[in-house]
Parts: structure tokens; C-alpha cells; sequence
């Protein structure tokens, strides 16, 4: 039998209405009256709200009708899947991990009856469509960006009841990007770097999962304890001892206000009891951000319960934020005037937002002549990185003393340096456009001889743009391949003999496993880092319009996007959300985005604005 269908059979809805009823309606498709499932079209839209609810086959259900069947009840919200696990034969159904991870299609399946090569008397039938990401065991996403495809081969047989039922289902669930969006949500876990938290973003179903019977909440906290994602593993740490894992039959975590205080209370296995409080204390600091990013709700405080249920440690968010050495110490906010001068703007609160740019201190702006073509701020704010305007030479200046201009620290032969960043630790980084010898370099401290550091995975490409993350650990590279500019992230390595501390020796310090971070953008246009382990990004999607939107560093679409985000050529958010977004806009200069405001014009001119960093 040959032939092809959509992805998606008939299923009953269950949408949720108020006062927590749920009204069981009508799904895709009605109720056949005749033994036959109909085909119908992949579903639309991505409201959380929706609950699918699988329909078993029918009795004597044709191949198709159970290949039909069984995509569309993977999708469904039952217990263990179990209705998906009814088009399955007893051994496959025994067998099959829906946990083991996830392809997200583009669009739906589509599926043509095949020869079976091993048994040409029983359907064989090829499962197809266009790849967008998988979803790991770990819950981490990966984007897929060559245009690959998903092709599985399902193979039926009849069992002795004279039903069909598949043998070789495929690993994990098959999802299109719609129901994958409606079935998971993105989180944060949070994982250390030195004294720094790093973001980790992974999915989790937005209602209990099947299998585990886990709430969202159990569902993160389960993935934070069983360690980072595969990427970002290398260069970060737990706090948690191997092995911890929540109190057996623990399948969710809520809330309790006591004294007006919202508490998590998270119960542990025994791997944990024994933890000094030090430790406990950054273990609690990696579970209070975590469950902060989960919920649109304030939390307080959290606690670890011990397998006894005894207290282990508790933070409170002072607590967590000196932990986790989150600051919020930004004073200023830096630009590029239009006489090629580098100037700040104190922040102040929203109401009280300085109208006026006051020129850096220090020699840069003393010095005859010198223009400033773009700069960088370190997070001390006590030196600048600045690049000359015609893009030969890299100066690195004081902003609280007096005295000359120094040498360069880098010059580059065409002319052709990028804005500089810094990270936490002190050190700078540049690229160089040289065509004849693109390179990126590493000035350790800001003050040593420059290192070119290796980039894993570059093709070819030439890295027009580059911001250090706020964590150190990563790096966001716009890269100029085939004449496109496509947004990448690298994970920075750095020798584990290396001593914590800013201009320290010593080994060679790489940028590894490049991976899209909008691959859903045809051109990118600027880009910076943002709260929460997002980046903010100015580009356009193939056919649309350039505008600004947050998107997740492991290159999967946050829907928020800025308002009335036209016309701009460079960007900047601040690590801290109560800072505005600061933009240039080719209409109307240095604009800012306060939290909660529209866009306002504070300098008619200008370019290149910047946080520290």
C-alpha cells in the first residue's frame, strides 16, 4: 500500500476553563463512524492551555490509520503515554523511551508507504520532515541549521489478534514545532563558574509529565540535580554531590507563604545530609535562581530538606544574590558622541533619567585628536577598552586618573578591528577583520602581551562582532560567512591550572563547539547580552522586517520582542532587568527602553552604545 498522510489523526481536547474544571471538546477531527481514522492537518497555534488526549486505534485499523494514530498520540497529555503505547507491539511498547528525548519538525510528518526489506509481507512505512532541533535526554535544545531532515522507517506487524501494530517505533517523541511549543516551556537551571552563576536553559513539559508524574517545578529541579547540559558541562560546576537527587516520591514542588514569605521547600535524597553549610549554601543559591526564573511570582527564600525532612540550610534572595556574586553595581551608561568622544550618562530611576552626557574622565578625552571609534567598559568601570576610529590600533585607558594616552596594546594591519569586550575577570577581547589574517586575540588583565585564541568551527567565516557573556564562560560571535552575518555562541576554555584572578598565567584559552544562536534570523545586525542568560538581537527573519527580540543562548525563540524596534544598528542591555535597554536608531540617535516605558531619544546623535562589559 503506498501513499502519504499528515502528522496528525483525530484526538479529543480537554481545554481548561475558570474555577480549574476542564471541559473535554471536540479535537482535529470528529469521531469516525466507520472504523477509519481521517487524516487531518498538523495543529496551529500554541496555547499551554490545550490538553490533548489521544484516541487508542480503532479495531481492525488499517497501517496507515495506526501510523496516523500513533503521531498524533504522542502529542497526548495521558499517563505513561499509554495511549501511543497501544499502537505499539508488547515488546516495542515495553521498550519505548519517550524520555530519551525529542525532534522538533518544521511543520508536520508526512509518511509513504515503503517495501519492507526484512519483511516484504509487512507495511513498512518512511517517516519524514524537516528537522528544526532536538531536545536531549538532559532537556537541552539544539538547534539544527543545514536544512537536515528527520527520516525514521516504521515497521508494522500483525499480532495474533490480527491487529497492526508497529515494531520499531522511533527513539524518543517526533513533535512539530507547534506542538512542541504548546507541550514545553523554556527554564533556566543555574550552575557555577568560579564564584559565578551561569545559566543553563533546557525545557520541561508545561503540565506534569507523562512518565514521571512530575509538576514543572519537580521537573527542573530534577534536571538541575542531574547535572548541566553536555555543552556547557566543560565549564561549569554543581554544588550538589553526585548522586543527589529529590526525596524518592517527591512529584512536586510548591510555594507556602508563612509570614509573608514565599518559601520552596525542596526535600533531598541522604547524598545530601551530610553537606556543610557552605556548600548547602551555594547548593540553595542554584535552586533559589532556578525556581525564581520558573514562576512569574515573587519567591523569597528556599530551603533543603534533608532525606529525613529535617532543615539542611535555607537562603533568602540577599543571601542567594552575595552567593551567587550577583551585583547590580552599574553606575553609567556609555557612548560615542558625535565628536568622536567617549561619554557616559549616570543611571538614575526611571523619573530621574540623566538628560545629559558628561565626557569619560581620565586621558582619553584630554588627549588631542584621538577618536574614539567604539569602546568597552570594564565592569569595575576604572579602564576603558577603546578602538581608534579608523580601526587601526586598540588602546586600553584609565577613567579615574589622569595622565598620557598609552601605546596601543594591538594594532591592526587593514584597519579592521571590532569592538572590544571584556569579562569578568579582567581580560580583553578583540577580533581582527584582516582578511588576510582574521584573527580573534585575548589581551589577559588588559595590560599583556595579546594572544590569538583559537576558534573551533569557523568554516571560513570572519567574526565581525563579539560580546563576552556576564558569566565568563561564553562568548557571542556575529560571524560573516557567504556574505550573511549569522549569531554564534562559543564556550570559552580556559586551562583548569589557570588561577582564578584578572592578567594570570598561563596556557592557551579556546572558544569551542560553536552553535547557532538565531538561526531562525536571516541577517543580524547587532546583538548583546541580556538578563537571565539571554541574548537581545537586532536582525530580520527571511522575508520580514529588522527588529529587536530576546532570544535563549542555545538558539531557540523567545517570543518577547521589543516595542516599535525599527531602525536600529546597535544595541545594549545591562545584566541588571532595572536598567533600560540602550539602542542606536538611525532616525534618532542614543535611544533608551526603560522597564515598563516606551522609547525615548536621549542624544540626537551618537553611536555605539555600550554597558560595562
Amino acid at each position: 500500500m503506498a501513499g502519504g498522510g499528515s502528522a496528525r489523526a483525530a484526538g479529543l481536547r480537554a481545554g481548561a476553563v475558570a474555577g480549574g474544571l476542564a471541559l473535554l471538546v471536540a479535537g482535529c477531527a470528529s469521531m469516525p463512524d466507520h472504523g477509519e481514522i481521517r487524516q487531518v492537518k498538523a495543529s496551529h497555534g500554541t496555547d499551554s492551555q490545550v490538553r490533548v488526549f489521544g484516541v487508542p486505534p480503532a479495531e481492525n485499523a488499517s497501517p496507515s490509520d495506526i501510523v496516523d494514530g500513533f503521531v498524533e498520540a504522542m502529542t497526548a497529555d495521558d499517563p505513561q503515554l499509554e495511549t501511543a503505547r497501544k499502537y505499539l507491539t508488547d515488546e516495542a511498547a515495553k521498550n519505548w523511551r519517550p524520555s530519551s528525548g525529542v525532534t522538533v519538525t518544521s511543520g508536520g510528518l508526512t509518511w509513504v508507504s515503503v517495501q519492507g526489506e526484512k519483511d516484504p509481507d509487512g507495511p513498512r512505512f518512511k517517516l519524514s520532515g524537516k528537522k528544526l532541533a532536538t531536545v536531549d535526554e538532559r532537556s537541552a535544545y539544539q538547534p539544527h541549521t543545514a536544512g537536515g531532515t528527520y527520516d525514521e522507517y516504521l515497521q508494522l506487524v500483525k499480532g495474533k489478534d490480527g491487529q497492526w501494530r508497529i515494531a520499531t517505533p522511533p527513539n524518543g517523541l517526533v513533535l512539530s514545532e507547534s506542538d512542541f511549543q504548546r507541550i514545553f516551556k523554556p527554564v533556566n537551571k543555574y550552575y557555577f563558574a568560579g564564584s559565578t552563576l551561569v545559566a543553563d536553559p533546557v525545557y520541561v513539559r508545561q503540565r506534569t509529565d507523562p512518565e514521571t508524574r512530575m509538576d514543572p517545578m519537580a521537573q527542573t529541579v530534577k534536571s538541575l540535580l542531574a547535572g548541566p547540559s553536555k555543552w556547557l558541562g566543560p565549564v561549569v560546576t554543581s554544588s550538589f554531590p553526585s548522586g543527589t537527587e529529590l526525596r524518592e516520591g517527591t512529584k512536586s514542588l510548591t510555594y507556602d507563604s508563612q509570614n509573608g514569605q514565599n518559601t520552596l521547600r525542596v526535600p533531598l535524597n541522604d547524598k545530601a545530609d551530610n553537606v556543610a553549610q557552605p556548600q548547602c549554601q551555594k547548593m540553595a543559591a542554584q535552586l533559589f535562581y532556578t525556581a525564581r526564573d520558573l514562576t512569574a511570582s515573587r519567591l523569597d527564600r528556599v530551603e533543603l530538606l534533608r532525606s529525613d525532612k529535617s532543615a539542611l540550610c535555607g537562603v533568602a534572595e540577599a543571601t542567594a544574590s552575595t552567593t551567587a556574586g550577583r551585583t547590580t553595581g552599574t553606575r553609567y551608561q556609555y557612548y560615542v558622541d558625535n565628536d568622536a568622544k567617549l561619554v557616559r550618562m549616570e543611571l538614575h530611576t526611571e523619573s530621574e533619567l540623566q538628560d545629559r552626557a558628561n565626557a569619560v574622565p581620565g586621558p582619553l578625552n584630554t588627549t588631542p585628536g584621538f577618536r574614539v571609534g567604539a569602546a568597552a567598559v570594564a565592569y569595575d568601570e576604572k579602564r576603558a577598552a577603546v578602538v581608534s576610529e579608523d580601526g587601526h590600533a586598540l588602546h586600553v585607558v584609565s577613567l579615574t586618573t589622569a595622565g598620557q594616552m598609552p601605546v596601543p596594546v594591538l594594532t591592526s594591519r587593514a584597519n579592521k578591528l571590532t569592538a572590544p569586550s571584556w569579562d569578568p575577570r579582567g581580560d580583553l577581547w578583540v577580533a581582527d577583520q584582516d582578511p588576510a589574517a582574521p584573527a580573534l586575540w585575548l589581551v589577559r588583565g588588559g595590560v599583556a602581551k595579546p594572544e590569538k585564541v583559537e576558534v573551533a568551527g569557523l568554516d571560513g567565516g570572519r567574526i565581525s562582532a563579539l560580546r563576552v557573556a556576564p558569566d565568563g564562560v561564553r562568548i557571542a560571535l556575529l560571524v560573516v560567512k557567504d556574505g550573511r552575518k549569522n549569531l554564534h555562541i562559543g564556550r570559552i576554555e580556559r586551562p583548569e591550572s589557570r588561577p582564578d584572578g584578572p592578567g594570570t598565567a598561563a596556557g592557551t584559552v579556546s572558544v569551542r563547539e560553536l552553535r547557532a544562536a538565531a538561526p531562525q534570523m536571516a541577517d543580524v545586525t547587532a546583538m548583546s547580552w541580556a538578563p537571565r542568560g539571554r541574548l537581545l538581537v537586532v536582525g530580520r527573519e527571511s522575508g520580514g522586517v529588522v527588529q529587536a527580540r530576546y532570544m535563549l543562548s542555545d538558539g531557540s525563540m523567545v517570543a518577547a520582542s521589543l516595542p516599535g524596534a525599527t531602525g536600529l544598528t546597535a544595541i545594549a542591555a545591562s545584566d541588571d532587568e532595572n536598567k533600560p535597554v540602550v539602542a542606536h536608531s538611525v532616525d534618532d540617535g542614543i535611544v533608551w527602553l526603560p522597564p515598563g516605558a516606551q522609547w525615548r531619544t536621549v542624544a540626537a546623535g551618537g553611536k555605539a552604545p555600550v554597558y560595562p562589559g
